[in-house]
């Protein structure tokens, strides 16, 4: 017995008697439980992009262990780490945490991949990580947003996106893209870049935003969350939308049509998302070279935030 348990084939406990240990090594894959991280729980976009997937899920016998970082990188490497420690779910769905900008939790990404777990993003990603991610055309949608601008005879355009996510840079992109092809010019000083933490007070760079926007007549907004805040900003200090100044954001959620003025927007896929990222996962479980990437087509609904102006 004393050979047998130097040589890791069996264990003693005191009190208990000797036992074999299982040294099989378990293979994540079979179980029946995969691991979703969220940036956030609140009731905006988020639930029902999360009920989408727990529904497919249930419905190919998996259960969801969720996690949500609120989009702080330190949550974000207490999950990893906790998930790498456990080794116990067959896949993991994730929204990248601030993923505008370097992430100090790449490592235990890498990790994750060298244990062959499958991996799969959802709406953000990080681009020094090639792993495949399933998410809305974040730059086709703020081309969109600017475009119904443009048709509608606006031609100076400021814009306001979210500095410290990926979508946040693909939206600009797609914003100056509509721009140079209009033949049209954006001042860097037109640009309003804000943080996860700006968003939680406007008030803070209200100046900032009334700066930029000086002798404009439209704006693209980030997202509706954002551009319902800015709406009342708006109408405290007595900026009239549309009659001075045009809005159209990205998402077309719930907030887009509760305020005084119904937001143009560009529609957010919230339940065809999750469900695509799970089918995508699950197929990546069976077939670790299927490629999971996928990109949803855009376009914009135009109400009553954008006026027409006379070339």
């Amino acid at each position: 017995v004393g050979i047998l348990e130097k040589s890791g084939v069996v264990t003693r406990r005191r009190g208990s008697g000797t036992y074999i240990k299982d040294r099989r090594k378990r293979n994540p894959r079979d179980n029946k439980r995969i691991a979703l991280i969220m940036t956030y729980v609140d009731g905006y976009i988020f639930p029902r992009t999360i009920r989408s997937i727990e529904n497919v899920l249930f419905e190919n016998g998996y259960s969801v262990q969720i996690y949500f970082t609120n989009n702080r990188i330190d949550r974000e490497r207490g999950i990893l780490e906790d998930l790498l420690k456990r080794n116990e779910v067959a896949g993991i769905i994730a929204e990248a945490t601030k993923s505008g900008i370097p992430n100090p939790d790449l490592d235990l990404y890498h990790k994750i991949m060298e244990a062959n777990i499958p991996l799969l993003f959802l709406n953000g990603f990080y681009e020094k990580l090639d792993v495949p991610y399933v998410s809305m055309n974040d730059t086709m949608a703020g081309k969109a947003a600017t475009n119904l601008l443009i048709k509608k005879g606006h031609r100076n355009i400021a814009g306001m996106f979210k500095l410290d996510d990926i979508q946040g840079h693909k939206r600009y992109s797609g914003f100056m893209e509509a721009i140079h092809e209009a033949g049209l010019i954006c001042k860097d000083h037109n640009i309003i870049w804000y943080d996860t933490d700006d968003i939680a007070d406007l008030d803070l760079i209200k100046e900032k935003i009334l700066k930029r926007i000086k002798d404009c007549t439209a704006l693209v907004v980030y997202n509706d969350e954002v551009a319902y805040e800015l709406v009342h900003l708006f109408e405290k200090m007595k900026i009239r939308i549309p009659e001075d100044l045009s809005i159209v954001s990205i998402d077309d959620s719930e907030l887009a049509v509760m305020g005084n003025v119904r937001l143009s927007s560009v529609p957010y896929p919230m339940e065809r998302l999750g469900e695509k990222a799970v089918r995508n996962m699950l197929e990546m479980i069976n077939n670790p070279e299927f490629d999971g990437k996928y990109e949803f087509d855009v376009f914009a609904i135009d109400r009553d935030s954008v006026k027409s102006i006379e070339r």
